[in-house]
């Protein structure tokens, strides 16, 4: 599927998702409840995810340099926007990797140390995610209590994440294991048909190339970077702690009062859920389960109006920017190339630089 008719389907789900959202959740006091809304708090909102923006920027300059790159500011605010990009035209915001891969290189980065780059960052958001999870449930216990539901997820994000630290320093450690591992499921996925033989040893052959290059340059976040790389987890979580912050800074906007914790472990379960959600950039399920978030904090008639401004300022406006970036460096079909390389690339087993 082509990228523009990619990103035509995105539209079209965010687009009937908000109309489906406001048309369930508005009545008549929704906008007596929303005229009463403080300007100052929402300008507030808008100026954390611009700082938001910078700290994802941030981030990737120290990450950068502590696998021994140098970076601008500029060039790396347009990798942030173009990931926002990418992972709106993709199945589990999987799309974005390839694009900050691409400008990585362009800008002087081996691809090996550009994916190590992009493949820190996601696991720095997702661990520290994770940490949100139990924190919060520890620190207040209430809202777990009230949602019985919610504890079971909250329980599965933190053995999913157990399991994921389980393979990340198995993979530091002792790389081996994880090729004799992947290279088992290879031989499985053959066995019931879903791997015919003739590429069973081109994805041997590439995965455990991949694996040996992960593992070299991963080493330079533990060896030579290790300062620079201790900095970028710090910034990943003032990054995560402002992104977060937008979400109950609209509900005081509204005039409600809102739990801070409370609120931030409702948005990491929410947050986390959207990375394993099929559609192009989690589209449709991010905006109702911004409504169910919204309603455990706000009255419903109001829920659906503060989840699509929340979507609006946190996702669509780096969405936009992303997209003219996209746009005017590499056209449709240059970003058509961008992702089919990525996928022919692994389809061949290829290996190369």
């Amino acid at each position: 599927m082509s990228v523009k008719k990619s990103f035509s389907i995105f539209v079209i789900i965010v687009v009937l998702s908000i109309v489906g959202v406001l048309f369930c959740s508005i009545d008549a006091s929704t906008f007596a409840m929303l005229g009463d809304a403080n300007p100052s708090l929402l300008a507030c909102a808008a100026a954390l995810v611009v700082l938001m923006w910078f700290l994802d920027a941030f981030k990737f300059m120290t990450l950068a340099r502590a696998a021994g790159e140098k970076l601008s500011l500029r060039c790396t605010l347009s990798v942030v926007w173009i990931n926002y990009f990418g992972s709106a035209i993709t199945p589990m915001q999987s799309g974005g990797g390839p694009f900050q891969v691409y400008l990585l290189y362009r800008n002087g980065v081996s691809v090996g140390k550009s994916v190590a780059i992009t493949l820190v960052r996601t696991l720095q958001v997702l661990f520290l995610l994770a940490m949100v999870v139990p924190f919060s449930m520890i620190a207040e216990p209430d809202l777990l209590q009230k949602y019985s539901y919610l504890r079971w997820y909250a329980c599965y994000v933190v053995i999913f994440i157990g399991g994921c630290a389980f393979l990340l320093v198995v993979s530091i450690v002792r790389p081996r294991w994880i090729k004799r591992w992947v290279n088992a499921v290879l031989v499985w996925v053959n066995k019931i048909g879903f791997l015919k033989s003739k590429y069973l040893l081109r994805a041997a052959r590439w995965i455990n190339h991949e694996i040996t290059s992960y593992n070299d340059n991963i080493k330079l976040f533990t060896s030579t970077g290790k300062g620079w790389f201790a900095l970028s987890a710090l910034l990943a979580a003032a990054h995560l702690v402002t992104y977060m912050s937008v979400m109950p800074c609209l509900i005081l906007a509204a005039g409600f009062k809102v739990n801070y914790l409370q609120c931030l472990l409702a948005e990491s379960l929410l947050l986390f859920m959207l990375y394993f959600i099929p559609t192009p950039g989690a589209s449709g399920a991010a905006e109702g389960g911004a409504v169910a978030v919204f309603g455990l904090f706000v009255p419903w008639s109001v829920a659906g109006v503060m989840a699509v401004t929340w979507r609006l300022l946190s996702e669509y406006t780096g969405i936009a920017i992303g997209t003219f970036i996209v746009v005017r460096m590499l056209g449709w079909g240059g970003a058509d190339k961008v992702l089919s390389d990525e996928n022919n690339k692994i389809e061949k087993g290829g290996c190369g630089e």
